[in-house]
């Protein structure tokens, strides 16, 4: 190992930012406090976001499986909490679940104890990984930062930016993906631009493994510069549905593919969203209101 005055600025500043995430932990996650905590959570969100959660009934009952959701609403994603609180109370909260974040969230005082509590891990392939192998539901959001800041106008639009992480993960496992979709998000501020070359010129993924620098209209701040410091959301309608599950190997041999075939993978799951994702985009009539 360098020792810290043999380091540029970045590398150090980078390496003290990598030492505040914790240690993934699969036993932080709390039932009893899920239980406990549940049925406000919903009714919060059903209130202030009149949040529809649709098709949950498809995620398979038991057994690991890996969610894959597209992200949305800046730094508040609403979608992450509607789509957790709603497992936990179809499942019940002893259903081991676990959801995949950015370094961030699971750092910040206050709210990343809670969502450690409620099964919120570092977004690494290790853990995702851990978890699965111990018979759980696992949540990712492959577009991560990148997908959760892109400009409002391509709210109706998923993007991965091409990360077949996921997909490797799910064939690697063996395991079954099921598609959740979420529109509203992207509403709830107006995001003008992700601002990604402003990002690479603070280098922002060296420090922070962030890519984007967005620019946005949002409350209380009017101009919204990074959304660092988070915003007031918008109380836009979220709708979340969950999709069919999908069998990676079967799907790739219908199609003549390779078993292996990680881009073939990532066009038959994003396609799967992507047409419901346009679909949800039509039945909305008018921004915030649904």
């Amino acid at each position: 190992m360098n020792a810290w005055w043999t380091r540029s600025p970045i590398d150090t500043v980078s390496s003290w930012v990598r030492g505040l995430v914790p240690d993934a932990d699969l036993g932080d996650r709390d039932p009893e406090f899920i239980s406990r905590t549940v049925d406000l959570g919903w009714r919060l969100v059903r209130v202030y976001f009149r949040a529809e959660v649709r098709g949950i009934e498809r995620v398979p009952a038991t057994g690991p499986v890996l969610l894959v959701g597209n992200h949305t609403g800046g730094i508040t994603a609403p979608e992450v909490p509607i789509t957790a609180l709603a497992f936990f109370r179809h499942f019940g909260a002893e259903r081991p679940f676990y959801q995949l974040a950015h370094d961030l969230l699971v750092t910040l005082p206050g709210v990343g104890d809670v969502a450690r509590r409620y099964g919120t891990l570092a977004a690494a392939p290790d853990n995702a990984r851990a978890a699965l192998r111990t018979g759980a539901a696992v949540l990712v959001y492959p577009g991560g930062d990148w997908e959760v800041m892109r400009p409002t106008a391509e709210s109706d639009r998923i993007d991965f930016a091409g990360r077949t992480g996921f997909v490797r993960l799910a064939l690697e496992e063996g395991v079954p993906i099921v598609p959740v979709v979420t529109i509203g998000g992207q509403e709830t501020l107006f995001i003008l631009t992700r601002g990604d070359r402003i990002a690479r010129f603070l280098r922002l993924d060296r420090l922070l493994r962030v890519k984007v620098f967005p620019i946005s209209l949002a409350l209380p701040w009017g101009v919204n510069i990074s959304d660092a410091l988070g915003h007031i959301p918008l109380p836009a309608k979220i709708v979340v549905d969950f999709r069919e599950p999908i069998d990676l190997p079967d799907e790739l041999a219908k199609g003549g593919h390779e078993a292996d075939d990680l881009d073939a993978a990532y066009d038959i799951v994003t396609g799967v969203m992507q047409r419901e994702l346009s679909a949800l985009a039509d039945e909305r009539e008018l921004p915030v209101l649904g």
